[in-house]
């Protein structure tokens, strides 16, 4: 798939770890920026044309993955977000909160848009300053994704109780422990 050059532009300057991912069979990475390798410690060459779930490890997230799956199989959902353990290169785990949004070309959902955040040991004006760069992001990228034909899907909505979302997070992590509280192995692809 063809990204338009105004949004890979627009993508490698953005201050949020961001992904995108194509719609075909497995979704597969096309594309991820600066602060996604920053976040998650891989580079692009090691993410590119692979699923992200491999981050998931064996992190017991059925809920998380319940909500994305039924995202991706929808035609009406917009967008989704959600918080999910994933591993680090190094196996060191941390909660993300991921946005997701479908971004359109010619009528046809083309690729999946993504946000990735690390709300492990976030406080809670740490998550509000990441929605109002992610807000920010989307409604600066929107115009140049318009001229192309494009249209992102959905718009972001501000977390309702960044508190309690942070604090699910910790939760979360202590719940998991270092590596997981296992091995963390690669999945095989």
């Amino acid at each position: 798939m063809q990204l338009p050059p105004s949004l890979l532009t627009y993508f490698e300057q953005s201050s949020v770890a961001l992904s995108i991912a194509d719609v075909g069979d497995d979704n597969p990475l096309l594309v991820v920026n600066a602060r996604f390798e920053e976040l998650t410690g891989y580079s692009r060459d090691e993410v590119v044309s692979r699923n992200c779930r491999f981050l998931q490890g064996e992190a017991d997230d059925a809920e998380a993955r319940s909500r994305i799956r039924q995202f991706l199989r929808s035609e009406r959902q917009p967008n989704v977000r959600t918080t999910l353990v994933n591993f680090r290169k190094d196996g060191r785990p941390f909660v993300n909160l991921l946005y997701m949004s479908k971004l359109r070309m010619g009528g046809e959902v083309a690729c999946i848009f993504a946000s990735q955040f690390d709300v492990s040991r976030s406080n809670a004006e740490e998550l509000e300053a990441y929605d109002t760069k992610l807000d920010h992001a989307l409604k600066t990228m929107s115009p140049g994704i318009d001229d192309t034909g494009a249209i992102l899907q959905g718009s972001l909505t501000m977390i309702a109780n960044t508190a309690a979302t942070v604090a699910q997070a910790r939760l979360t992590l202590e719940s998991v422990g270092p590596n997981g509280g296992r091995e963390v192995r690669e999945p095989l692809i």
